[in-house]
């Protein structure tokens, strides 16, 4: 069994394929160097990474695929899912390979895992579009308000959802935190940068109330005694709102908390 080693990155990734083609060798297993070496690899190959192998993999894939299977890779490489990327590679070695349009083969099993898979990410994606819920918080180095969010999602879909943020709150300075993979990006009104916290902000997966504004208690407050109010008991349906509106979601939504 013949393993790659690479370093665990998108463009790492498309240096495999390109050292593949080169060296007419494919793969059984993608490796990082920290991984447990299975008991039937015989060979290795170091996979390394160079800007010139990514940029002419990546460009030649664009010439053979189209924007949604290009997204489609992109997704299933931030489901993060145990052999994604042999996935990937697989797949990407089978459309340099083919003559045809190697995409809509949905009878191979690649082809038909990258969709489910994507299918997936996409979902999650519009879940934090639609369950992000911003908080006013004290910036810790100066006096100035910035809304902050905390979020946990099953898949990497942060990513995939800045653009939307961006555009719907341009004017306003804010951050969203994925504490499960402990980064986030925050955008000041001109630019958008990647973060990551050290201090106290998040306490159990939840914004430290020590940071809120008062304006921010108080307008929490009342947003859940207005959901409380209009909530009809006797039409209830539990099994139907966690349909609509996933459970992992609901320790970041104020309508959703015990007062």
């Amino acid at each position: 069994m013949l393993a790659f080693y690479y370093d665990k990155s998108f463009e790492g990734l498309l240096c495999a394929v390109f050292d593949a083609f080169k060296l007419k060798k494919m793969p059984e297993c993608l490796l990082s160097d920290d991984d447990v070496v299975p008991l039937l690899v015989s060979d290795s190959h170091h996979v390394e990474f160079r800007n010139s192998k990514y940029e002419r993999v990546y460009s030649a894939l664009q010439k053979k695929l189209s924007k949604i299977a290009l997204n489609q890779i992109l997704f299933t490489w931030l489901s993060e899912l145990p052999e994604s990327d042999l996935i990937i590679f697989r797949y990407i070695c089978k459309v340099f390979k083919s003559n045809y349009s190697f995409e809509t083969d949905f009878g191979d099993p690649d082809v038909l895992a990258i969709h489910d898979i994507a299918k997936k990410v996409n979902k999650e994606k519009h879940h934090i579009q639609q369950f992000v819920r911003f908080n006013a918080i004290k910036n810790p180095t100066s006096d100035e308000k910035i809304y902050f969010a905390v979020i946990g999602p099953i898949y990497n879909a942060l990513p995939l959802t800045t653009r939307f943020f961006k555009d719907r709150y341009a004017d306003q300075k804010w951050a969203i935190y994925d504490e499960k993979r402990q980064y986030g990006y925050f955008y000041d009104l001109e630019k958008l940068e990647k973060i990551s916290l050290n201090d106290d902000l998040i306490v159990n997966n939840k914004i430290n109330q020590d940071y809120l504004t008062d304006d921010e208690k108080v307008f929490q407050t009342m947003w859940y005694r207005y959901c409380n109010a209009l909530t009809i008991k006797e039409r209830i349906n539990p099994k139907l709102q966690r349909q609509n509106m996933p459970r992992r979601f609901w320790q970041h939504l104020p309508e959703m908390q015990q007062k």
